[in-house]
């Protein structure tokens, strides 16, 4: 296996992305399937039950070999990851319950682009951003990466209005769908970036099953415009577990 370069994308099939620990058995047995082995999270304790399992709470790949992760998770990741060389860097800040103290690490990268609330992000992640030249993209959603499903090097799909405005300043191809209809256990909803993920470099997975979606029909005409296929991991509605990770090929 090698190295995923990018956060988020993928230019190959995946062999190994990290996942919520609360993947129900469906899902886990089609992605495995499909080739993928999973690595399993690890809860934040300070966090609460909805995300405290959600990878995209306390881990974000930088690029090659290179991950953050939140430093009281650090012990458990660095274990899983060494025997795959990968760099894992702690983060400068343990996730904590209340908002904006869980989010250090829910950035959204993909291509040229990053989008948060950088007032609230990791100095590890922030440093890679001005470093490698990226477009910053200032939002007040701090559950950023939650809250944005990446298709493409530019194109995305949200139902946060505030990233919307933003993002289409910037030339991103942005679908704008409506709230609600994604599972959160015991929240009132979850969000489109965390049930989905690429699992290859043309198919985009949901963790549940996206046809039930009252905005199927324009999700699926965009996802194909980009030449990408959809995957349904599971025949429930669609449900929040936090963006799947990509870590290698």
């Amino acid at each position: 296996m090698k190295f995923i370069k990018d956060s988020f994308i993928v230019n190959d099939y995946v062999k190994l992305a990290i996942v919520d620990k609360r993947i129900t058995p469906t899902m886990e047995k089609n992605l495995r399937a499909r080739g993928v082995d999973l690595i399993k999270t690890i809860g934040c304790e300070n966090s609460y039950d909805a995300i405290k399992f959600h990878p995209d709470i306390s881990i974000f790949k930088l690029n090659d070999e290179n991950i953050v992760v939140s430093p009281d998770v650090y012990d458990y990741y660095n274990d899983k990851l060494k025997k795959y060389n990968f760099n894992v860097i702690k983060g400068d800040l343990p996730i904590e319950s209340n908002y904006p103290n869980n989010i250090q690490y829910n950035v959204c990268l993909f291509g040229k682009y990053a989008i948060h609330n950088f007032d609230y992000t990791d100095k590890n992640i922030l440093n890679y951003i001005k470093e490698n030249n990226l477009t910053m993209i200032n939002v007040n959603q701090g559950y950023t990466k939650c809250s944005v499903c990446i298709v493409d090097e530019n194109s995305i799909i949200t139902s946060d209005e505030g990233i919307y405005k933003e993002v289409i300043k910037h030339n991103i191809d942005c679908l704008l769908i409506s709230k609600g209809n994604i599972e959160l256990f015991n929240m009132n909803y979850g969000f489109i970036g965390g049930c989905s993920g690429l699992i290859s470099h043309k198919e985009l997975a949901f963790y549940g099953n996206i046809k039930l979606h009252p905005d199927y029909g324009m999700i699926y005409d965009f996802v194909k415009s980009k030449n990408k296929e959809i995957v349904s991991l599971s025949d429930e509605k669609l449900l929040d577990l936090g963006s799947l990770i990509p870590i290698m090929y």
